[in-house]
């Protein structure tokens, strides 16, 4: 919970509209007159009249910061208390971190608000809202080595408080978090659920233990993972309290369960999960929030703004969709959620967003690529691309993501010399092993279809052996290497050995409903028989690359079959999907964007249309920032 800036909000100034000259004048009269009420204690009298005008400067639209922060310094030149020195203090850093580029001074405010507030008794908030902020800049600056022992002695000297001490420990431990040290970030949280029960304060003893978990998910600590939740799933359904607290834990809880289904690839069996979660944030949406704080300090908090957690919601079931190959639906939830993005990222800046929004473009443009709509998919690139520009943080997080779509794309227009390069980048780039095996069964296929590469192609299969200690434990990319091994095993014409493969992944696509692996094993094993003379074939799909190869067998079939009839409609359907293709190809290959691909990045490109602002074209500086990760 945030507690707002201002713990004094004082109507001394009146509704009407003031200018800045009567505003002036009447901070002279007042400080001078000295005549305010008889309850009032002399040295609060300029006190109460700075900080009125203050705040009326800081929430004037738009706010006069300059002005706001005149009133504040001028609260020095009565030589305050120490109370008010420090809070003054305080709220001078607070304005000048959040409102200007002047950081140094923000520092040395907060730096001193933390000082003296040490040295005044039952003084927790400003004492620790100052050790906070202050930790925030330094990260902002790099100087995570002084956040972290600031944070340390906040923690060790607020255990009397509960709020802050909680809020304090979710704060290191979201710095661990950020430096990948997610053993000392899981220390943390499980400290912090210990004292939350200690405390009496359930609700945020599950908020610690499921902040736990996703870490834990992210660690690959599966043995760890599941009895925290099993713990997890117990506490939430048992705490009663506020119903949009209790509905925000389960969603937490849902989200990590999807998640760890997606992870594994069980298409199929996280299904009952995902309606669970979409029932639950259609029951938040429901629910009015009454604003009546806890009884209990330490319940303070809360995970994810509901509006957050809808487009969460979203993004995890355009996930699902994806994997299972439901095109149209991960489509359709795509553009709700980046519209729902584009409403909040007007009001709201928090990094989150953006974070959501490129996620949600990765899987968007994978389905563009999918269903052959390539210029679309490639401009889409471009916007990650510019994204990524945005933020540091963004950018080392999704590189890998950004070369392994740029590999992706290269396949889809036949440019394996770049393919190969991008994949190459990406796996230098990442050490999440989902997404190593992913780029690495890509890569493979790349050398297929090159079809010289034999060495090369035999040292990745090695490392991709599904039935050998394959790298992860996920059912859709065990599958997926399966296939591979399938293609390579037809190229090469050991037709049996292919089709030993081929109803591997058959039997593990149908198992979990991996339509798209589905399509892709039956087309090959559609045109082995073929080969092998079995002309009693039937073949459906919806992936453009996949209908043209199919609507090119059926052809063939039906000539063998003597039926003119349908020989004539495939070769019809046929003609149709090459040309939708061919002409997407062209169109994707002459948009400027299309030179990310190129190993040598141009030396313009043109600036983002205001007609087109979800496809725009990437700006010069981006040729930079590529180069840094594709060299």
């Amino acid at each position: 919970m945030d507690l707002g800036l201002w713990t004094l909000r004082l109507g001394v100034v009146s509704d009407r509209t003031w200018q800045p000259g009567s505003l002036a004048i009447a901070l002279k009269n007042l400080l001078l007159s000295g005549k305010m009420a008889s309850n009032v204690e002399a040295p609060e009298r300029w006190y109460l009249a700075l900080l009125g005008f203050a705040e009326h400067f800081r929430t004037s639209s738009p706010p006069k910061i300059r002005l706001c922060v005149h009133c504040l310094q001028a609260v020095f030149q009565f030589k305050p208390p120490q109370r008010i020195e420090a809070r003054t203090h305080l709220q001078l850093g607070s304005v000048l971190y959040h409102h200007t580029k002047n950081s140094e001074l923000a520092r040395s405010h907060l730096e001193k608000a933390w000082f003296i507030s040490q040295q005044v008794p039952q003084f927790e908030d400003v004492k620790f809202e100052a050790a906070s902020i202050l930790s925030e800049l330094f990260c902002q600056q790099n100087l995570v080595d002084s956040a972290k022992p600031l944070l340390r002695k906040a923690i060790q000297i607020s255990q009397q408080t509960p709020y802050w001490h909680c809020r304090l420990l979710f704060q290191l431990a979201q710095l661990h978090t950020l430096e990948k040290d997610l053993v000392s970030a899981c220390d943390l949280l499980g400290v912090g659920a210990e004292y939350a029960r200690v405390v009496g304060s359930e609700y945020t003893r599950a908020l610690f233990l499921l902040s736990k978990g996703m870490l834990l998910l992210m660690e690959r600590k599966l043995g760890e993972v599941h009895p925290l939740l099993t713990l997890c799933g117990t506490i939430v359904e048992n705490w009663q309290g506020n119903p949009i607290q209790k509905e925000s834990l389960r969603v937490f809880f849902l989200v990590l369960q999807v998640t760890h289904y997606l992870d594994a690839g069980q298409v199929k069996s996280v299904k009952p999960c995902l309606k669970q979660l979409q029932q639950c944030i259609q029951t938040i949406s429901t629910l009015h929030d009454d604003e009546i704080l806890p009884s209990n300090p330490a319940d303070l908090f809360h995970w994810l703004p509901k509006e957050h957690m809808c487009v969460l919601v979203y993004l995890v079931t355009v996930m699902h969709s994806m994997q299972a190959g439901y095109l149209e639906k991960a489509q359709k939830y795509t553009d709700k959620a980046l519209m729902q993005l584009e409403k909040l990222k007007m009001l709201d800046c928090s990094p989150i967003l953006s974070t959501f929004q490129v996620i949600l473009l990765e899987h968007i443009i994978m389905c563009r690529l999918v269903t052959g709509h390539k210029a679309t998919a490639l401009q889409e690139i471009s916007q990650v691309c510019q994204l990524c520009q945005q933020s540091p943080r963004l950018f080392t997080n999704h590189a890998a993501q950004l070369h392994t779509l740029l590999g992706l794309y290269c396949i889809s227009v036949n440019c394996m010399d770049n393919a190969e390069a991008q994949f190459t980048t990406a796996l230098r780039l990442t050490t999440h092993q989902e997404l190593w095996t992913y780029i690495v069964t890509n890569l493979a296929s790349v050398y297929i279809r090159e079809g010289n590469r034999h060495q090369e192609l035999y040292s990745l299969l090695e490392r991709i052996n599904p039935d050998h200690n394959f790298p992860v434990s996920s059912h859709c990319l065990r599958a997926a290497a399966f296939y591979i091994r399938g293609l390579l095993s037809f190229f090469q014409g050991r037709y049996n050995e292919a089709k030993r493969f081929l109803r591997e992944t058959l039997k593990m696509s149908n198992a979990e409903d991996l339509n798209r692996l589905t399509a892709c094993s039956l087309v090959l094993l559609g045109h082995i028989f073929y080969v092998l003379g079995n002309h009693r074939v039937r073949l459906n799909d919806r992936c453009y690359n996949n209908q043209l190869w199919s609507s090119a067998l059926l052809k063939d079939l039906n000539k063998a079959l003597g039926n003119t009839m349908d020989a004539h409609e495939a070769a019809q359907m046929h003609q149709n999907f090459s040309q939708q293709l061919l002409q997407d190809h062209i169109a994707a290959c002459s948009l400027p964007e299309h030179n990310l691909i190129m190993d040598r990045w141009p030396s313009s490109c043109p600036d983002p249309s205001p007609e087109r602002p979800h496809h725009q074209p990437c700006k010069p500086a981006m040729r930079n920032l590529l180069s840094r990760i594709s060299q």
